[in-house]
């Protein structure tokens, strides 16, 4: 990835094979399983199977460990296929509800 491409406001870290996580509605209505393959300190890009709702994904929590011990609360930027880009909101120390 080119640096001279992108207008990013902190460096991303790839991942070549991508970081397993999950998506999960801030009412824990729903949940789905994704790719991170990269990651800055202001959002990341996920690698999601299927077609994702725009309005379900308009707020979430991406929870990036099996117990959801480690968790961000996230908002939907864009999408691009199966791509999607989030950012991560600041000050959010909800905890993810547990999916149904």
């Amino acid at each position: 990835m080119s640096s001279s491409t992108e207008n990013r406001k902190s460096p991303r870290v790839d991942f070549s094979r991508g970081v397993d996580v999950q998506i999960v509605a801030i009412d824990g209505t729903w949940s789905r399983p994704c790719r991170m393959i990269d990651v800055s300190q202001m959002g990341a890009k996920l690698l999601v199977e299927n077609t994702v709702d725009r309005t379900k994904l308009k707020e979430f929590f991406l929870v990036l460990a099996t117990r959801g011990t480690a968790f961000r609360r996230c908002e939907l930027v864009w999408i691009n296929g199966e791509q999607v880009g989030i950012r991560f909101l600041k000050g959010a120390t909800d905890r993810p509800a547990k999916s149904a």
